[in-house]
């Protein structure tokens, strides 16, 4: 089972005997295994190297089994790792072709078949992403969105951009609005379009993916990835048209922007109230109605811990809160 992943045989056969068998020390499982300790020790090793045995505290150290669907995880994900690291490689590599050679017509287009290749594919595309992801995005589903794509906010958690530019017709699927609304509030940039023509994710203008057919139910039987070249090229400026003549998803509000304008707000208050500004002059200056004023005031006093305006405004001058 786990020979695709690089286990040897012999040592999953020990990994399947820990699985029937409560923990063990290495000299029981060598002994239930019918081999020596000096060949079981090594393997042993191995096995916890990948995650597939816990050796547990004491004396003498016993062994435990991984759970297989946890062993899985672990194994693929250390597989996606060292393709993403073989990946970087190759590509640093190229610098020894020829110019000529680097990059053939025949090496920019891959199609691929098959839900597994698609979804594969698509898989490795987002977790490349370093600097920005771009996405294009129309109906028909596969199935209504029901969850924001988990890919997306790890994406965004490690501080890249994720542009996404949606059909209209995107927002009129069940539940897709308020999966708009949480990606947006993790950081995407979202944006309409009235035509959106296809769909289509390009990862940090390097790589494309999108569907073999235009009628195809996302891109989860048949699609083409596309590599650097003027193909490529041509796909990112079609999204950077279509982007400049879109507007935001309406109701979305952008999150960065909404808190730039929060913090910018606080900041006039605290300067005014750190000079000693009466309550009318403040409101004037703010452009807003005492009422308005007392709910700012006193919610800025909550989060400071004040006890009085005068003294809110000086605690967050001193200690360089909003960036006063």
């Amino acid at each position: 089972m786990f020979e695709p992943f690089g286990v040897l045989a012999s040592d999953e056969a020990l990994y399947r005997l820990l699985l029937r068998h409560p923990p063990l020390d290495t000299a029981r499982l060598a002994a239930a295994a019918g081999r020596t300790e000096a060949e079981t020790a090594p393997a042993v090793e191995r096995l916890a190297e990948l995650g597939l045995v816990t050796l547990l505290p004491g004396a003498p150290v016993r062994l435990v089994a991984t759970r297989p669907d946890a062993a899985v995880d672990q194994l693929t994900v250390r597989w996606q790792d060292q393709v993403a690291v073989a990946r970087t490689a190759a590509t640093a590599l190229l610098a020894d072709l020829p110019v000529d050679r680097r990059h053939r017509p025949e090496d920019q287009v891959e199609i691929l078949f098959g839900r597994g290749s698609v979804a594969a594919a698509f898989d490795r595309l987002q977790r490349s992403v370093r600097r920005e992801l771009l996405v294009l995005d129309r109906p028909p589903y596969a199935q209504e969105p029901a969850e924001p794509n988990r890919a997306e906010l790890e994406i965004l958690a490690r501080g890249a951009r994720v542009r996404g530019l949606y059909a209209p017709e995107a927002l009129e699927v069940p539940g897709a609005f308020d999966v708009f609304e949480a990606v947006v509030a993790a950081g995407e940039q979202a944006r309409v379009h009235t035509d959106v023509p296809l769909k289509l994710a390009v990862a940090d203008a390097s790589t494309a993916i999108l569907p073999f057919s235009r009628e195809a139910h996302e891109m989860v039987d048949s699609a083409f990835v596309i590599h650097e070249g003027a193909l490529l090229d041509a796909l990112v400026q079609l999204f950077e048209l279509l982007w400049a003549a879109a507007v935001p998803v309406p109701g979305a509000v952008d999150a960065a922007a909404e808190k730039a304008a929060e913090a910018e707000a606080d900041r006039q208050l605290v300067t005014l109230l750190a000079v000693g500004l009466k309550d009318e002059a403040v409101a004037r200056r703010l452009g807003v109605s005492a009422r308005t004023l007392n709910r700012r005031v006193s919610a800025l006093m909550h989060r400071l811990g004040a006890r009085t305006r005068f003294q809110a405004g000086l605690q967050a001058a001193r200690d360089g809160a909003f960036d006063v």
